[in-house]
């Protein structure tokens, strides 16, 4: 970084909070009363995340006699749902690339089921006044480097192979500067239908109030510490009680699973954003974005980009940190040598917003697997369900979890879990040290990758043979 991008960069981070602009609401609820005592119920969803709450409220749509109990460790959206990026994607395989690498002959399939996830949450939107900005723009990946053009170009060509390419429409450069305009944009492709943007917490928040409705009993401040069978059922011990349930559904993704064989299958990812001040119009103006997409590039290490209801901007990605050992601390929510990336990069992205400032800068963990989208599985003879290892991709995809864990503790055949993608699970991370070694020499190689034309080296050609990879 040059000295003075660093300098104007640390300048534009001077009065930027170390918190997570969404959270940082006075709309936000108050936390329910912990659970104390023994309680009992048909469904024990265990986590108070995306994929617990849609799993929570699609199991009360699905019967409203059902007897349901969320507990929730702290409160309701206060890790990744409710501090991510706002992007809200029809894609359940973590984009087309991914999807067609992995399962080309489900890709159509999952392609209209994660369409029908999508038209369902705009759905419920509506249905419970989710007051949470929902608007469905779309998203162009952006390509900011020659090579990237022609693979825009190559993913189009696919798109249209398979006959799903209603709604996708491939940019030049003057086209994609029409929609937001940046020096660095060389092409776009925009999917117009298959991502909304949102307010994320407002989600949480609106999924919370809908499940209460419903009749949904929710602890807050109430984690899971052990699961056990109990009689026919499962026991679940929290710190003030417990809770005997028919059925129970682990939603608690980057957190330790309580069925501790699926912990191999993930890992923590800690991911960073930024958001500026809202823009006065004259740099709206020279920005242009009046249809409101989510932007994302299309390099190995990306940053995804999006404009909000008062017209700030969030910039986030790039870096993506695993910390040795794959613990989840605290400590890790906050990295200025990021930030400090990240401003640089924003100013190089949109020169024309020199002088514009950053009001928050935060980070937290998401939790990756080793195929980059959700896995699913049962445990204790069908009695407990689990999905896990969104990547990023868990604001859309949580919702077609929650109705794949329903399925699996109904024990029902269904479209879904007829899926390969249900049926089998990605590769596990191996132990320490190995998986920080490959874990290091991954994102090393994929960083060379960007500098060298997208040309992937030996390594990443080898993990693409096995199927492994590492994403955020």
């Amino acid at each position: 970084m040059a000295p003075v991008a660093m300098r104007l960069a640390a300048q534009s981070l001077s009065d930027a909070q170390p918190v997570p602009f969404w959270l940082e609401d006075p709309g936000k609820p108050g936390a329910l009363p912990a659970l104390t005592g023994t309680e009992t119920c048909d469904l024990l969803v265990v986590g108070g995340g995306y994929s617990g709450l849609w799993t929570a409220l699609l199991a009360k749509e699905r019967d409203p006699a059902r007897d349901v109990v969320l507990i929730e460790g702290r409160e309701v959206g206060w890790a990744a749902s409710g501090r991510n990026g706002g992007f809200c994607a029809a894609s359940l395989t973590h984009g087309f690339g991914n999807g067609l690498a992995r399962w080309p002959g489900e890709l159509p399939k999952l392609e209209e089921l994660g369409e029908r996830n999508l038209d369902g949450i705009e759905e419920a939107v509506a249905r419970y006044g989710l007051d949470c900005d929902f608007e469905r723009t779309g998203e162009i990946d952006v390509a900011t480097e020659p090579y990237q053009v022609d693979e825009l170009h190559e993913v189009y060509e696919e798109i249209e192979r398979l006959g799903l390419a209603d709604g996708i429409e491939l940019l030049d450069r003057d086209a994609v500067r029409a929609e937001v305009d940046s020096p660095t944009f060389l092409g776009g492709l925009w999917d117009r239908r298959g991502v909304a943007m949102l307010n994320p917490a407002k989600l949480a928040w609106g999924l919370k109030r809908a499940c209460l409705d419903l009749g949904v009993r929710i602890f807050e401040n109430t984690p899971g510490l052990e699961l056990v069978q109990a009689g026919t059922g499962m026991g679940v011990r929290t710190p003030y009680g417990r809770i005997v349930a028919r059925r129970v559904a682990l939603g608690t993704n980057v957190f330790p699973s309580l069925v501790k064989r699926v912990r191999a299958y993930t890992v923590p990812v800690y991911d960073y954003a930024l958001m500026t001040e809202p823009l006065s119009p004259e740099q709206l103006a020279s920005v242009g974005w009046k249809n409101r997409q989510g932007l994302g590039d299309s390099a190995n290490q990306f940053h995804y980009f999006r404009i909000t209801a008062d017209h700030r901007i969030l910039w986030g990605g790039y870096d993506a940190i695993y910390p040795f050992g794959g613990k989840v601390s605290a400590e890790m929510d906050h990295r200025p040598e990021t930030y400090l990336k990240l401003a640089e990069h924003f100013f190089r992205c949109f020169p024309q917003l020199e002088g514009l400032r950053f009001s928050h800068a935060w980070g937290g963990a998401i939790d990756t697997c080793s195929r980059f989208s959700a896995f699913f599985g049962t445990a204790y003879q069908g009695k407990v369900a689990y999905a896990a290892g969104f990547t990023g991709l868990g604001v859309g995809a949580t919702r077609f979890g929650g109705d794949v864990m329903l399925d699996l503790l109904a024990g029902e055949r269904t479209e879904r879990t007829e899926l390969e993608m249900v049926r089998r699970k990605p590769l596990p991370f191996p132990p320490e040290p190995i998986a920080w070694a490959g874990i290091g020499i991954t994102k090393w190689a994929m960083a060379k990758a960007d500098e060298n034309g997208g040309r992937r080296n030996l390594w990443l050609k080898a993990m693409d043979r096995v199927g492994l990879g590492f994403d955020s």
